[in-house]
């Protein structure tokens, strides 16, 4: 029997990093693992969820008499809106004296973030403002922070697998910073898509939006490795295919489906920005988080169409032959299910259908929340933090300007 010869392509890995990665619990109905999984960290336990959404649910009372039946001690608290330094330190002195031995944070993003942060400083009892990047006191955190295990209920940050805590003040004055360091990182990530049922259209729309930038910034991110084109490549595939089921719904059997697609791409997500960093539009998103009430979803939801075509015009006119223009069209012809577009082509497609979906999804414009015209230099101003510096190309002021002008 004779055998076909096999072709061998040659392909060049160049070296590259992995950062720490939190152990990973992915399924629907794992909820139900978590009273038992606890007592692996501790039995004195703080659990950290939003003001209603959760504990609304079985779920909740579920899981304090699974933790009672655990024989832990179980503290709670609940965060509203995006945490604060002053929210973080307030927590910290209040559970500091019960020797918390465990968090857990279950909700959306700014849940975790500030159950994240909390976990760090309960062992010290000092401010996080000691250790908040660019606006802190400078103070280096070496940790390390107490076991914390963080439950997503919603689709978008990416939170549970990244190292970084994103605090916030709003205002005049305001930021958006991160508190971050190796041990913040979740010891355990138990992401169970069933928790999106509490999810309305809206959350799903702007939370989906959030982890498709974050897959599309990183899979384009000036660090990007082959590691994470890959885990960033199945996350696009998996959003392309769901999101707008897991927004309008369908049946049930669908709907399932989706849930967990888009609960997999908002984890490869955070998997990814956590490793390569992130682009414009998150470079964006801090300052207009931190001056005006925005959520963070809609400000990337409502941003990525603009920044991507604007990022591809940087590109065609000051750098032609950049790999991330192959990239951006690789993604144009998945979105487009046409393999045989030219670049040009795939480009096109890629704009045009993330401006289908930010016109289907109704996201908001930035004039709704108060941007005015005369912001925009401010908002370019504040606009290059980290994320921005992995963006594939440096934006001009006036291209940033742009960007947010068309989405006034």
């Amino acid at each position: 029997m004779s055998t076909a010869p096999v072709a061998v392509i040659a392909m060049k890995i160049s070296s590259f990093d992995v950062a720490a990665l939190p152990r990973i619990a992915f399924g629907s109905g794992r909820i139900q693992e978590l009273p038992g999984l606890v007592p692996e960290f501790g039995r004195r336990v703080l659990v950290i969820t939003g003001r209603q959404a959760f504990r609304a649910t079985s779920h909740w009372s579920s899981l304090l008499a699974g933790l009672t039946r655990a024989e832990c001690e179980v503290w709670d608290m609940s965060v509203e809106d995006e945490p604060s330094p002053q929210l973080v330190d307030a927590a910290v002195t209040r559970f500091r004296p019960h020797g918390i031995e465990v968090v857990v944070g279950v909700g959306g993003g700014s849940v975790l973030d500030a159950a994240k942060a909390i976990a760090g400083l309960l062992p010290f009892g000092n401010s996080v403002l000691d250790h908040l990047e660019g606006v802190g006191r400078g103070v280096p955190y070496r940790g390390p922070a107490l076991p914390f295990i963080a439950v997503p209920t919603t689709a978008g940050t990416g939170s549970e697998a990244t190292k970084n805590a994103v605090l916030s003040v709003r205002g005049e004055g305001g930021y958006k910073k991160s508190f971050r360091h190796d041990t913040l990182v979740p010891r355990l990530a138990l992401v169970d898509p069933e928790l999106l049922a509490s999810c309305s259209a809206e959350q799903i729309a702007a939370n989906g939006m959030d982890a498709f930038t974050q897959l599309l910034e990183s899979y384009v991110s000036l660090n990007a490795n082959p590691l994470t084109d890959a885990l960033a490549w199945s996350g696009l595939k998996a959003v392309r295919e769901h999101f707008l089921i897991a927004w309008r719904g369908g049946n049930e059997r669908e709907v399932h489906e989706a849930r967990a697609a888009m609960a997999y791409g908002s984890l490869l997500s955070g998997i990814t920005l956590a490793q390569v960093g992130l682009g414009s539009v998150h470079g964006l998103a801090s300052p207009l988080g931190a001056l005006f009430p925005i959520p963070h979803g809609v400000v990337c939801g409502t941003l990525v169409a603009a920044a991507t075509e604007t990022n591809i015009g940087a590109m065609r006119a000051r750098e032609p032959q950049h790999p991330a223009l192959g990239k951006y069209a690789a993604v144009g012809r998945l979105m487009s299910d046409h393999q045989e577009f030219s670049e040009d082509e795939a480009l096109q497609a890629l704009v045009e259908q993330l401006q289908s979906w930010t016109i289907t999804m109704g996201l908001a414009r930035l004039g709704r929340y108060g941007v005015r015209s005369e912001d925009i230099g401010r908002i370019v101003a504040d606009s290059r933090g980290s994320s921005m510096k992995t963006n594939p190309i440096v934006l001009e002021d006036e291209e940033i300007a742009r960007i947010v002008e068309e989405r006034l």
